[in-house]
């Protein structure tokens, strides 16, 4: 039992140590996380599109949006 306390104290004093971000870090963090999500998936969405027309024109076949 001595040793969970110890454990808890020794957490409790770790945690002191840390520094934690202002509300205006987190915030610019949060929008450059959802801008690079954005980027990433437009670039994702148009190599997406180029493979799917790039085998719709080797095989041959209409494109399904047409």
């Amino acid at each position: 039992m001595a040793n969970v306390m110890r454990f808890f104290r020794e957490v409790k004093q770790e945690g002191q140590k840390v520094t934690w971000p202002t509300r205006r870090e987190v915030t610019i963090t949060t929008i450059v996380v959802f801008i690079m999500i954005f980027i990433v998936s437009m670039i994702l969405l148009f190599a997406d599109w180029t493979i799917a027309n790039a085998i719709e024109f080797i095989l041959g076949r209409p494109q399904a949006g047409s």
